[in-house]
């Protein structure tokens, strides 16, 4: 069976690979969001006129191959989390674009690199409710990713923390909530880059993770809200100071939906009967044979032309 968590992978909008990046003029640079009634009530939201919503980037985790930066997060409204992001700059931050198509209803919750080549991002389905953890991988530099789910059948849970420590070994622990029977955390180990995963073991406390090293946090990059609170930092350590290497608005949309006309539905098609049939049930009478029987006749009436749509 398919894992449940694939039906949430759907595009919205965003930009994606081989699209117009975004570029950096020193001021916060603004995601592209489309608010569509689709899109937003996938996720339970009601945005109209009088009441609309304000979509919000929260960004969770960074990480650098070579001069390649890699952020992660989210989109999400006051209420629900919209769907995943993925930013890459492959020029020190000077220009950045999606690699990877945003994942409705879910988030990011960090991302790594073991090299130049093989890395990962992480999260889980969070609408309505944490489940369904993943991972994206990478094996080109970050150029492409693929969608892998930490259990194939999915369940409850949140991805707290992860670790590879070759391109082959990582290991993964997911909070799959106090009532869970055999244990709140779930430990999952990989010996195949992410592209699958064993459950080692469940216990009732955090575990550790048993190959990582004490901080996980990258010395020289790090996220920070702007002392303004409207926007994302993305900074690099130089001597001892941080330097903004580039800029996301926090506020990225404000959704209000007119509310949809109502519309008559289709009328119903007219069924034709195919001509062969009656002949073909003929032959068969002519044939003799024993396990036909009599056909009731079907009585002739005009096909009805469908109605004018009201005003």
């Amino acid at each position: 069976m398919l894992f449940r968590f694939v039906t949430f992978v759907l595009l919205i909008s965003g930009i994606l690979a081989g699209q117009t990046p975004l570029r950096n003029s020193g001021e916060p640079m603004r995601l592209p969001f489309t608010c569509t009634e689709e899109e937003v009530q996938s996720v339970g939201l009601v945005c109209t006129e009088e009441e609309p919503c304000s979509i919000y980037l929260e960004l969770a985790g960074i990480a650098i191959a070579g001069r390649k930066v890699f952020v992660a997060g989210n989109l999400h409204s006051s209420s629900a989390t919209i769907a995943s992001i993925l930013l890459a700059s492959d020029d020190g931050g000077q220009t950045w674009k999606e690699p990877s198509p945003r994942v409705r209803g879910a988030a990011l919750e960090a991302v790594e690199f073991y090299d130049l080549d093989h890395g990962w991002a992480a999260g889980e389905v969070q609408y309505p409710l944490p489940r369904d953890s993943f991972f994206l991988v990478s094996t080109d530099g970050g150029s492409s990713w693929r969608q892998k789910p930490v259990a194939e059948d999915g369940g409850p849970g949140s991805l707290q923390r992860f670790w590879f420590d070759s391109a082959q070994h990582g290991e993964v622990i997911v909070d799959a909530g106090k009532r869970n029977r055999s244990g709140r955390y779930l430990d999952y180990e990989s010996e195949t880059g992410g592209d699958s995963w064993m459950l080692r073991s469940t216990t009732g406390e955090l575990p550790k993770l048993k190959h990582a090293p004490a901080s996980m946090e990258n010395p020289d990059f790090r996220l920070r809200a702007a002392d303004n609170g409207k926007a994302w930092e993305v900074e690099k350590r130089e001597n001892e100071k941080w330097v903004s290497v580039a800029s996301f608005l926090i506020e990225v949309a404000t959704c209000k939906i007119k509310a949809a006309e109502a519309k008559e539905p289709p009328p119903e098609p007219v069924m034709v009967k195919d001509a062969d049939e009656d002949k073909d049930y003929v032959e068969e009478l002519k044939l003799g044979d024993p396990k036909a029987k009599a056909k009731p006749a079907t009585p002739k009436t005009p096909a009805k032309k469908p109605g004018a749509p009201l005003l």
